[in-house]
């Protein structure tokens, strides 16, 4: 097998980062995949390429600079996909701290891991080297309910630990690049779902609240809006980002598929209602419960990917119906992977109540 890029995807077990293992797999690259193993990451996630011999796992932690700097040695890294990442709004409103470690000091530490790497290889091998930034687009802040788009050149305006933190991590790259030369893309993404996500998130959780007959809670009163992005799409992209993107610049990625938090629990509750019906013949809409809201709640995100589709040749494939679908049938399908997390490490609990 000829391995078009050597690739070390860091936070690899989480749910993008594990989706996007598995494609780049696929796809005939060899892949290190770096996780920490905190809460949210699960090897079983990984298990349709655990034995692939162009996959290796290491357990380590991205602020490990000897550690990283070893491993992109040892395996010849090219390139740079990089994930790990405290990645819950309603975690950085309980515990701000790990966002900074991780999310900041973190990246700081793998750039400096990667400059180091890069400033050691054959200048053949410097040309073809990229450090990948993977960001959210609440970097943005956001959006009036009826006007607005985030494009590449909207100003940064964070309003949440979590996304404070990834914005200062795009700014460590952005420097790491105009200062020391270091080639970089960044891409930032709206809200994925799919199959494998942490039931703490607002899809897995009202399936999961739904068929274990409970609340499905909704902040206020569901308008806030998302742009929802299947994983499987998202995970082409970024691999378009890494193999067509230009050095030095930034790509949305988004699903245009624009949904109120309502409209997504009731279009869940339909196919559930369709799937799996309730033994007293109810409809799950009546398990919908509104609660206090988040604070600092965004109000709307919305992503024009025009860019990603135009340079990189990319396109979501999945419309929200059949996406959200794929979603609700995979979960009915693998209480496996999620059951342990639901009687171990996530209840459903409210977070984020601060």
């Amino acid at each position: 097998m000829i391995h078009q890029r050597r690739i070390l995807v860091t936070g690899g077990a989480g749910f993008i980062g594990s989706a996007l293992c598995s494609h780049l797999v696929r796809q005939g690259h060899f892949v290190v995949n770096v996780d920490k193993l905190t809460y949210a990451g699960h090897l079983a996630s990984l298990n349709e390429i655990d034995d692939a011999p162009n996959y290796v796992f290491v357990r380590g932690d991205i602020c490990d600079e000897r550690l990283m700097r070893a491993t992109l040695a040892q395996h010849e890294i090219d390139t740079i996909m990089h994930l790990a990442a405290e990645s819950h709004v309603d975690r950085s409103i309980d515990g701000p701290a790990a966002f900074v470690e991780t999310n900041v000091v973190g990246t700081f530490r793998l750039l400096s891991a990667a400059l180091a790497h890069y400033r050691d290889l054959s200048e053949a091998s410097r040309s073809r080297f990229r450090f990948h930034h993977v960001s959210t687009d609440e970097v943005f802040g956001d959006l009036p309910f009826e006007s607005g788009i985030f494009t590449e050149e909207t100003p940064y305006a964070p309003s949440s630990p979590y996304s404070a933190s990834k914005a200062a991590s795009d700014h460590f790259v952005r420097a790491w690049h105009e200062t020391y030369g270091l080639p970089v893309i960044l891409t930032n993404c709206s809200n994925n779902y799919g199959p494998y996500h942490f039931p703490e998130k607002l899809i897995p959780l009202v399936i999961l609240n739904a068929l274990d007959e409970k609340a499905l809670p909704i902040y206020g009163k569901g308008a806030n809006v998302r742009d929802w992005l299947y994983i499987e799409d998202h995970a082409r992209a970024l691999e378009a980002a890494v193999l067509k993107g230009r050095i030095g610049e930034s790509y949305n990625i988004g699903g245009r598929a624009e949904r109120t938090n309502l409209q997504v629990v009731e279009a869940i509750c339909a196919l559930l209602d369709e799937r799996r019906p309730r033994r007293n013949g109810a409809s799950y809409r009546d398990l919908i419960t509104f609660v206090t809201d988040r604070p600092g709640h965004d109000r709307r995100y919305a992503i024009d990917p025009a860019k990603a589709e135009r340079d990189l040749d990319w396109r979501a494939a999945e419309t929200f119906e059949t996406g959200l679908a794929r979603t609700v049938d995979w979960y009915l399908d693998n209480a496996w992977w999620w059951q342990p997390l639901r009687e171990g490490t996530y209840a459903g609990e409210r977070l984020g109540v601060a």
